[in-house]
């Protein structure tokens, strides 16, 4: 594996300082841990040739170390053993409940080992802490980062902590701790989660998982954008479609983009919708208002993975947006719900609140003029549904079980009540 030799360096976000690569820099000293973001830059005019077309369909690996170039690891034994990657990219061919764009192409991350796309970052962050020669890993999550860190910390035998609001949802926490991690549940919510986690890690020597504060796990999230411009035939489309909470995965996205862009592999960018809850906006308010960094809010929402006070990775998420000549939208709850129970019962999908977001937040675009029915649009689901039950069963409160006695009459009288109340002439 030769990715390191095209690491550059990092360059901060705020300022466009940059430093060398140093063992334990994650942020801007100057700008501070919120505005100073880092982004990895690369010797992108000696990789290009390496990520050609023909170079990448000759490679047999199904993972996103097919694109080691583009990864900042040296070592292929730090490489964690969890294959991540390569996750199914559908045409939808088929009815929504509002027009569909010109082509509609389904990212489906929730097939990943823990069922979200969050094993995209964990497989790069763990590999990182093992090339640092941490002791252990931490991460501050609502739920998924933290249940894909206790999945692949089990595999790699870290020690692990994990940070968690004590409102997360019962199956995220029922993972991690199947995996035998350490689970903290805080008594409040992400953003303080998040703090705690960094100053446990800053006294006690762990590695710190949260993307927004390490460079190295948004090289991970951006594979996403490395892999639909692959399974569309080295093309990008027009629009790609992403749920937003701490902006990480979106941030993640352009920068896979511009990367490819910089390598001059692609020309152009294609345009970065993000779409946050009506309850937990503050990247949707920032933008609307034309300003540089977010003021907290109250996030109140049923996307437990969207419900984010205080978006820790605002600085990458605003630059996406803008720079791809964007927009954010945002989507109630009842509408999220919606869109989960379409999702599953048109597309055969099955996603938590979260990723029902993206579909919800296509209708808005649409409806809004934000996206042209002449667009090709890939919209990104980013967790399954078992991630959240309780909301599922909401989400699908409309069928119900049909309580019947054990005869075939009985089968026969309750479909017929079920057509007739769905306002169909024939029985399932």
């Amino acid at each position: 594996m030769s990715g390191f030799s095209f690491v550059q360096g990092l360059r901060c976000v705020g300022c466009g300082r940059d430093y060398a690569i140093e063992t334990g820099r994650h942020t801007c000293p100057s700008c501070g841990p919120l505005l100073g973001t880092l982004d990895l830059t690369y010797n992108y005019r000696d990789l290009a040739a390496a990520l050609v077309p023909a170079a990448l369909r000759a490679r047999q690996d199904a993972t996103i170390w097919r694109y080691h170039e583009l990864l900042p690891i040296r070592d292929p034994l730090a490489v964690p053993r969890v294959p991540v990657g390569l996750t199914p990219l559908y045409l939808f061919d088929g009815d929504l409940d509002f027009p569909v764009p010109r082509a509609l192409w389904l990212k489906d991350d929730t097939r990943h080992p823990s069922g979200s796309a969050k094993d995209r970052a964990t497989a790069v962050g763990i590999a990182n802490a093992r090339e640092v020669g941490a002791k252990g890993i931490a991460a501050a999550s609502t739920g998924n980062a933290a249940s894909s860190l206790a999945l692949f910390a089990a595999r790699e035998a870290l020690p692990c902590l994990i940070f968690v609001p004590a409102a997360a949802p019962a199956a995220k926490l029922a993972q991690i701790r199947a995996h035998g991690a350490t689970c903290l549940a805080v008594d409040g919510n992400y953003d303080q989660a998040f703090e705690l986690c960094a100053e446990v890690s800053r006294r006690h020597g762990y590695y710190n998982r949260s993307t927004a504060v390490n460079p190295y796990l948004g090289e991970g999230k951006k594979t996403i954008a490395l892999e639909i411009w692959e399974q569309l035939g080295f093309r990008i489309p027009d629009v790609v479609v992403v749920p937003v909470g701490d902006g990480c995965i979106l941030g993640g996205v352009h920068k896979g983009f511009r990367d490819l862009r910089e390598a001059g592999l692609v020309q152009g960018l294609p345009r970065l919708i993000g779409i946050q809850a009506d309850g937990s906006a503050a990247l949707a308010r920032a933008w609307q208002a034309g300003k540089d960094r977010c003021d907290p809010v109250e996030a109140r929402t049923v996307a437990d993975s969207l419900a984010v006070s205080m978006p820790r990775d605002q600085m990458k998420a605003l630059r996406a947006v803008r720079e791809t000549n964007g927009a954010f939208l945002t989507v109630s709850d009842d509408e999220i719900l919606r869109a989960l129970s379409l999702l599953a019962a048109r597309c055969g999908i099955f996603v938590e609140p979260a990723a029902a977001a993206a579909l919800e937040g296509l209708r808005r675009g649409l409806e809004e003029g934000a996206i042209s029915p002449a667009e090709e649009v890939t919209i990104l689901l980013t967790g399954h549904g078992l991630k959240d039950i309780e909301a599922a069963c909401r989400a699908s409160a409309w069928n119900e079980p049909l309580p019947i006695a054990p005869e075939v009459g009985a089968v026969e009288a309750a479909l017929e009540a079920r057509a007739r109340e769905l306002g169909t002439a024939r029985l399932p």
